[in-house]
């Protein structure tokens, strides 16, 4: 297997810890183990107490018994614990697909959902988001005519990144639906359920609670903003799937770190609050950034993203990578160019999740007076 680089790791390698303003980044606002600890109620002796030994292959009965929680239809028989997401898409991919499959992958998603496929010597066919309007929108009917007998598998990213567009839970059933009749896999990444922005929409249902034939990806980074743990997860009603999963785990990461995975427990213990805190800094951001847009209408063009911390921002005043280049080299100031995406139109991600959004939008704002834009 010859995978291609990481273009956006590769990029955020480069830039992320050296650029004064973060504007692109995709978790929200992170905090201190004691700052979590003292969310849950809980004193530092018992975490201090934790044991540096190995952990069981499937993650701590606990942690397993905590996440089937975010889910209605899940037992911790069903959850498998990995070192972050990334691990848990690349031993998918690799246990699930063979060289000559054909996969169908939403777009515009982060590159390891299709670039491991792609390394595998399978065939991917993009399932892409488009711009209506002001609105991103997302044919379901377009599958039935992107299918082919070699159809193995689809990948669904929902909520989206980089666009916060957010699929509704009538379409879902619908991919379902029309997977399940034709015995086609469905991976589901959700990494932002639970950080739907409007609290007044149904809540966003898992595709593991819709459809038996598919296995969900969920993490502690994106949408609880504890991306320092390394901890994510699979969970699925394919006890062969997970098997196979479990086995490939063996030749990874073996295992999960002991205090991660205590901390991980602690944090979903108390899920809900910080889901809230997290949410209220998203919409505040968006708050100070919808006047921004407004102002610099001639130049951007951008929609409100329905969930999760993150918009794909369109560029009209020019190039958008020679825009990403100067707002870094001359303001310090980092943003995503959709290059890092595949993806065509003049795009740029922005991030609001984090407490530091309003000094690096003031500075993108003073950056843009300079040049009359």
């Amino acid at each position: 297997m010859k995978l291609n680089d990481f273009k956006l790791e590769v990029y955020f390698g480069k830039h992320e810890f050296s650029a004064p303003y973060l504007l692109a980044q995709s978790d929200c606002e992170a905090m201190t183990i004691k700052e979590l600890l003292q969310m849950a109620g809980e004193s530092s002796s018992e975490f201090l107490d934790t044991w540096l030994g190995y952990t069981e292959v499937s993650g701590h009965p606990i942690l397993r018994k905590e996440i089937s929680r975010l889910y209605s239809t899940v037992g911790e028989e069903d959850v498998l614990v990995h070192s972050g997401a990334e691990e848990a898409i690349f031993n998918f991919m690799n246990v699930f697909l063979q060289k000559g499959d054909h996969v169908i992958c939403q777009f515009p998603v982060y590159q390891s959902l299709y670039e491991v496929a792609n390394a595998i010597g399978c065939e991917v066919t993009r399932w892409e988001l488009r711009r209506s309007g002001e609105e991103w929108s997302f044919d379901v009917d377009e599958l039935k005519d992107l299918v082919r007998p070699e159809t193995k598998l689809v990948v669904i990213n929902n909520p989206n990144n980089p666009t916060g567009y957010l699929v509704s839970n009538r379409d879902l059933a619908k991919i379902a639906s029309f997977t399940e009749e034709r015995g086609i896999f469905v991976f589901s990444d959700e990494v932002y359920r639970g950080l739907e922005l409007d609290q007044s929409i149904e809540k966003q249902k898992s595709f593991a609670d819709i459809s038996d034939n598919s296995l969900a990806l969920g993490v502690m980074s994106k949408s609880y903003g504890l991306a320092g743990l390394r901890i994510g997860w699979v969970v699925s009603h394919n006890k062969s799937v997970l098997e196979s999963m479990t086995r490939f785990k063996h030749y990874t990461t073996i295992c999960n770190s002991a205090p991660s995975e205590y901390l991980a427990w602690k944090a979903l213990c108390v899920g809900d609050k910080i889901l809230k805190r997290n949410r209220a800094i998203v919409v505040q951001n968006w708050d100070r950034a919808a006047p921004f847009f407004e102002k610099h209408s001639s130049v951007f063009r951008v929609s409100r993203p329905k969930a999760g911390p993150i918009a794909f921002v369109q560029f009209v005043g020019g190039d958008v990578e020679d825009f990403c280049s100067v707002v870094l080299e001359s303001a310090g100031i980092l943003l995503l160019p959709g290059s890092m995406y595949d993806f065509e139109g003049g795009f740029f991600r922005m991030g609001f999740g984090r407490k530091s959004f309003a000094e690096g939008l003031e500075r993108l704002d003073e950056f843009l007076g300079l040049f009359g834009k």
